[in-house]
């Protein structure tokens, strides 16, 4: 598998003279498959735009972009992008788009498509030339043919938000984001008369085995993109529900699954790349325990094999 990142940060786009190392585009990722002809995206934050201008300069006269986008949920910054994604205005080009969604009364098309009407862009979603199908996606395992397996599992963000397992050819490609670990709200004074020991003990284990559920899910995985926008002092001290994980519990969490790679993705937006530098020398160097794990901060642009 070929994996490229066209975008890497988180909440809203930040272009601009201090960011042009990491790149200042929302999450968007291209995949593909040794020996397939199958274009894999996972999300449609801006980043999206330079893909589809790419795939535009790229393609034959006679060519057709056919390409499974997932989206792992419908916040602003991973669908932001899809308007702006050239190849949608042809009419040869085929798209599915696989997603979440957290009110029954909006199917998918209706959340993404929403952003196709005149109050906000001059196209209508019902004039695109393309052929579009929205597809929603729950938890569980599926088999998308020539070999590829894809495993969703739910996140912990304040929006129903799926991580994708993609396993191909003996390798796995795992994404964890938006995501932040599971805790015990009952969690209390034990000297308030409303505490319930017995609910705050069960919270407790849930909460474990949650935590732990999602270390399975991207356990041995070959490259884990992993969703650390904060230090764990940022997080502990004002980001906590925010539904985003610290880059120290990115490392610790991949350690323990026997992950082989580990990207640090969703940027904090206010993060220069001098400040990005400091924290990758600081923790992405290699382990003092002498295990395996390779640790890296995403950049746009960058491209990856495993």
């Amino acid at each position: 598998m070929k994996i490229t990142f066209w975008g890497v940060r988180g909440s809203i786009p930040c272009p601009g003279p201090k960011t042009v190392k990491y790149g200042g585009n929302t999450p968007c990722i291209e995949l593909r498959f040794n020996g397939l002809d199958r274009l894999v995206i996972i999300d449609a934050g801006t980043g999206i735009r330079e893909l589809g201008n790419h795939l535009m300069a790229h393609k034959a006269p006679d060519q057709v972009i056919n390409a499974e986008i997932f989206l792992t949920h419908t916040h602003w910054d991973h669908i932001q992008g899809f308007p702006f994604f050239a190849p949608i205005y042809l009419r040869e080009t085929v798209l599915k788009v696989y997603g979440p969604v957290t009110f029954e009364g909006e199917t998918l098309e209706k959340v993404v498509g929403g952003q196709w009407v005149y109050r906000y862009f001059p196209v209508a979603h019902w004039e695109l030339a393309s052929q579009v199908q929205y597809i929603d996606l729950p938890e569980g395992i599926f088999d998308l043919g020539e070999g590829i397996k894809l495993i969703t599992k739910y996140m912990n963000h304040p929006l129903l938000c799926l991580g994708y397992r993609f396993e191909f050819d003996g390798k796995i490609l795992c994404t964890a984001y938006d995501t932040e670990p599971f805790r015990n709200f009952f969690q209390g004074n034990p000297g308030d008369p409303s505490y319930d020991e017995t609910m705050a003990r069960e919270a407790e284990q849930a909460a474990r085995e949650a935590n732990a559920g999602l270390e399975d899910f991207f356990s041995g995985a070959d490259l884990l993109i992993y969703d650390a926008p904060y230090t764990q002092e940022e997080y502990e001290s004002a980001k906590v529900g925010w539904g985003h994980s610290s880059m120290e519990h990115a490392i610790s969490s991949a350690r323990r699954a026997g992950v082989r790679r580990l990207a640090l993705f969703h940027h904090e937006p206010t993060r220069t790349d001098a400040q990005m530098d400091a924290l990758a020398e600081k923790l992405a160097g290699p382990d003092s325990t002498g295990d395996t794990l390779e640790v890296f901060f995403a950049r746009e642009g960058q491209c990856i094999e495993i």
